[in-house]
């Protein structure tokens, strides 16, 4: 007796067909798995056949053959467990159909025939409603993650007993999904917690504004660490299209609770310095995104930046330019999308106090320059803004004013997001920091003193093609910040003030 269940594996954040067939028949009894299953598949044998007789129903003593076609893909994962089960159970007799053709199935199996939630449900529900299915039988703690898609009937179901009951009488259940609202106020920790470092906040409202990356120096307590943990509240709230997309991401990565739907603010991630480039761009011999991936329409911060490893730091460069990672393996190459702003803190020399009038440098020159290099000069290129960060003074100390609540500055950064938008409709670029170079001269015009100014730097400082691009990407943020139409002279004044060496 031959039964087909139809399911889904996960591949980046895509999500591929898998038909599973089970064959049923005589001979010795033995379970046997083909088709490229990861071991993670086949140890769910003994979970399979546990959660079919403590469900009530009878596990055939017979040859069962269980194929996962296509055969040249490699499956893992344990969202097998319940297409597999409902398989042997449909060539059983116990699933009135033997060919499940219209309903995708997914959902790991425990011992006693309950369902667990699995990851990547998102991706599957969207995969489901391309390929035309009529519904999606789902683990019950997966159901408002699954509800985002529209166009599908759903079986969130608890147990395979449950599974069993919706394909033999479907009744699909509506789900509601969740709407996306405007950012909430205390999501992110408040700007206006920061005293003083007027500067710094500048540049990362510009950096917000125009989704730069910025690199903070400045000595150990300075506020480098609390600001950049505030900046990703200044950030516009996610649209529906980047919810769906962030989501997708943490479905993948298993890091979405259960229960739960979209997720409705910017990523914040924060690796610490001995993580390795793998868990940083993603991989493995099944990839899975890494925290670049995670920090998608987000912030990467990288605290003390250059205690960070070489080769970790160099994944970075590629993702910065593109905004993808691109992780090759022998079967496929798998993309995951990865649009961040970059925020990288450090010391001025590895004692920390390079500069700083309070307290004297112990370092020798050879060690600063040694501590400066562990940043590469092509990734030190690409970020847009450099600030000299200062230590606090009492005065800053013992004020009990508060600064700029974020609230303001985020109005501020969503006015200045939505002119570019506006501008960027025709070429489909809405952030400035993305502007190619033939669509940034067109994006930036100048004015005489502007552009006095602006070749004046360039021959002075020998700007390269990329830092002049990168000095011209910034003037044309701050200039939206300043509502104005056109690139002026004290925009790109300001803009230069944040180049850094």
């Amino acid at each position: 007796m031959l039964a087909c269940v139809r399911s889904a594996a996960v591949f980046g954040i895509d999500a591929a067909q898998v038909n599973v067939e089970v064959d049923v028949s005589f001979g010795l009894p033995t379970f046997t798995m083909v088709g490229l299953p990861d071991p993670s598949i086949r140890e769910s044998r003994d979970r399979i056949r546990s959660a079919i007789r403590n469900s009530g129903f009878e596990f055939p003593l017979r040859r069962i053959t269980v194929n996962l076609a296509p055969a040249d893909v490699r499956k893992a994962g344990s969202a097998f467990d319940l297409p597999i089960a409902l398989g042997i159970l449909a060539a059983n007799g116990d699933v009135r159909r033997r060919d499940v053709d219209d309903v995708l199935v997914l959902g790991e199996l425990s011992l006693d025939g309950g369902i667990q939630a699995t990851r990547g449900v998102l991706p599957i529900a969207a995969a489901a409603r391309k390929r035309r299915f009529r519904g999606l039988l789902l683990p019950h703690a997966n159901r408002r993650e699954a509800a985002v898609v529209d166009g599908l009937e759903f079986y969130p179901v608890q147990s395979l007993r449950d599974a069993v009951d919706a394909l033999n009488d479907p009744r699909p259940v509506p789900l509601q999904s969740d709407a996306v609202p405007d950012l909430a106020d205390g999501t992110h920790p408040d700007f206006a917690d920061v005293r003083g470092q007027l500067l710094a906040r500048r540049a990362l409202e510009i950096a917000a504004a125009g989704g730069h990356n910025v690199l903070l120096i400045g000595p150990p307590g300075s506020g480098k660490t609390m600001m950049a943990r505030r900046a990703a509240g200044i950030l516009p709230p996610l649209t529906f299209d980047e919810a769906l997309e962030v989501t997708a991401i943490h479905s993948v990565a298993g890091l979405l609770t259960a229960g739960s739907g979209l997720i409705r603010v910017r990523p914040f991630r924060a690796p610490h310095h001995t993580v390795s480039d793998v868990a940083l761009a993603g991989g493995g011999s099944m990839p899975r995104p890494g925290e670049i991936s995670l920090a998608h329409h987000g912030v990467l911060f990288l605290d003390e930046m250059p205690e960070f490893s070489r080769r970790a730091l160099e994944v970075l460069r590629q993702p910065l330019e593109d905004g993808l990672v691109r992780i090759a393996r022998a079967q496929r190459t798998v993309v995951f999308p990865a649009r961040f702003v970059l925020i990288g803190a450090m010391n001025p020399c590895p004692c920390g106090y390079l500069g700083d009038p309070r307290r004297a440098c112990r370092c020798a020159p050879a060690q600063v320059d040694r501590y400066a290099g562990r940043i590469s000069g092509p990734l030190r290129d690409r970020m847009d803004l450099t600030v000299a960060v200062s230590a606090l003074g009492a005065d800053d100390l013992t004020s009990t004013s508060s600064g700029e609540a974020s609230t303001a500055i985020r109005a501020r950064v969503e006015a200045a997001r939505q002119r570019q938008q506006l501008r960027g409709e025709s070429s489909g670029v809405s952030l400035n920091a993305r502007l190619a170079p033939r669509l940034l001269r067109r994006a930036c015009g100048l004015d005489a003193d502007g552009e006095r100014l602006l070749r004046h730097a360039a021959e002075r400082l020998e700007l390269t093609a990329r830092a002049f691009d990168r000095l011209l990407r910034v003037a044309r943020t701050i200039a939206d910040l300043d509502a104005s139409e056109r690139v002026r002279a004290d925009h790109i004044a300001e803009a230069l003030q944040f180049r850094g060496t």
